[in-house]
């Protein structure tokens, strides 16, 4: 069964559809930014539209994939960002319906969606061939971006203000489980690798 799942993930229509789905994705995202980014300092804008960028690199993961080729710089930003911002994106819609007893519709959309987001990015891991340089580079944007967020206040804007300090807390450890996940999924040894 599982290995009719990898081959499934491997079928070029598959990818396709991927990427298709991906684009929109960031399209969207970047446009759902846009009142957040009317308002930022132009220095900081590559690093405010946190998930739209994710799947953005995840984008151009797809791209090499579909010419069955490996980009794995991309790789290691997609699948770090991707689950980091994904179950990011969960906790805080959920938060948002703990806390105010209520979600629009588009929050009930956030949770389907950003956890999607999370889930593929692991789940083409073992077609990954990320290397140590690249899983240090994606460990400090990932961190350099949360300082941006959490000390210049660049964080994506919730209905969570009081909340700042905990959620700040919170993301910097959630990059670390990124981080350490890609390590045990992408670099340990004896760890399961395909080819497209």
């Amino acid at each position: 069964m599982l290995k009719w799942f990898q081959m499934f993930l491997s079928k070029k229509w598959f990818l396709w559809l991927l990427l298709f789905i991906n684009i929109g994705g960031t399209i969207y995202g970047y446009d759902w930014y846009g009142w957040q980014l009317e308002q930022t300092p132009s220095i900081f804008f590559i690093f405010v539209p946190d998930s739209p960028t994710a799947s953005l690199f995840f984008v151009f993961v797809l791209i090499a994939f579909i010419m069955k080729k490996n980009a794995p710089l991309f790789e290691a930003l997609a699948i770090v960002t991707l689950f980091k911002y994904g179950l990011w994106a969960v906790v805080m819609n959920v938060l948002v319906l703990i806390i105010h007893g209520s979600l629009s519709w588009a929050g009930y959309m956030l949770i389907i969606s950003h956890g999607a987001m999370a889930v593929q990015g692991l789940l083409y891991a073992p077609y990954y061939r990320i290397k140590w340089i690249h899983l240090v580079i994606a460990g400090i944007w990932t961190l350099h971006n949360d300082v941006i967020d959490y000390v210049f206040f660049m964080y994506p804007k919730y209905r969570l203000d009081d909340y700042i300090p905990q959620i700040g807390y919170f993301t910097f450890w959630l990059s670390i489980t990124a981080l350490v996940i890609t390590y045990y999924l992408c670099l340990k040894k004896n760890r399961t690798q395909l080819t497209l």
